[in-house]
């Protein structure tokens, strides 16, 4: 399971390094780009700085160098970002899908930070053990997992429009549609509630894996120049980075009271995985 936690920090790490190069690159707010929408005040300083921050970040995350204060930074200003700029526009978030989606891509991307830096020790060298009582990896879940019910209910709500992103060669386009959009459902209330949390994370972080690999990866060589094409890939390869470090982090055990949701915890190898 460490294996795993590896893998999904360093998928997220590389895709947070890839929208701060975006940034750079772009020197504004783009839309689309986690994590500020396209109307925030003070680009492109901002931009470039933000840019900056997010590539900071990443280093952090993927070399466990004040890795867990950079996770906290980063959730935090992902919240904040959705709570204070996405909520400017809060009827479009309501009424538009494209608004609705890359505001919840924020918080998701918000709640993986919580929860990797619930699952980092307080410093580089620090082996304390984690509590199983912590606020960022309940946070971090319950985030992710209300983001997994509002992506599923969208399934069926753009049925038609997202069976014309999936690749020619599957068939039954429509069905797969609702098939993904019941699996985010199910996977959304699994995780929220604890019931079998960690497997429903290792088969969302398949899932985005896969679309990574299969349907935006294809994309993006078909279309290099294309900016939107390579976000979305890379949102995918986080959600799948971030699905993995999910099951890698929650664990059920009893309740401390009855009607108490489960609580995550920290196996030993976890525990010696952080410490490192």
């Amino acid at each position: 399971m460490d294996k795993l936690l590896h893998f999904g920090r360093i998928c997220f790490a590389i895709s947070i390094a890839f929208f701060g190069a975006q940034y750079l690159l772009y020197a504004r707010f783009e839309g689309g780009v986690p994590l500020v929408p396209p109307w925030t005040p003070g680009a492109p300083v901002l931009a470039y700085l933000l840019g900056a921050a997010l590539i900071l970040v990443a280093i952090s995350i993927a070399t466990l160098w004040k890795a867990r204060y950079s996770a906290i930074f980063l959730g935090t200003l992902l919240l904040l970002s959705v709570l204070f700029l996405h909520s400017l526009h809060a009827s479009s978030i309501l009424h538009n899908g494209t608004d609705r989606t890359r505001a919840f891509e924020g918080l998701t991307l918000s709640a993986i930070a919580f929860i990797l830096a619930g699952i980092l020790p307080n410093g580089s060298n620090s082996s304390t053990p984690k509590t199983t009582t912590n606020w960022a990896i309940l946070l971090g879940r319950l985030l992710f997992a209300f983001s997994m019910i509002v992506f599923g209910a969208q399934h069926f709500m753009y049925a038609a429009f997202i069976a014309t992103l999936i690749p020619a060669w599957i068939p039954v386009h429509l069905f797969w549609v609702y098939v993904t959009g019941t699996g985010f459902i199910v996977a959304g209330l699994s995780i929220a509630s604890g019931i079998l949390a960690p497997l429903a994370s290792m088969g969302l972080g398949t899932m985005f894996l896969l679309w990574f690999l299969l349907l935006h990866a294809p994309r993006v060589v078909a279309s290099p120049r294309n900016g939107d094409e390579w976000t979305s890939a890379f949102v995918a390869l986080a959600l799948s980075g971030g699905s993995f470090i999910f099951a890698a982090a929650l664990r059920e055990r009893p309740t401390k009271e009855k009607g108490e949701p489960n609580e995550p915890a920290l196996s030993a190898k976890q525990e010696a995985y952080v410490g490192k």
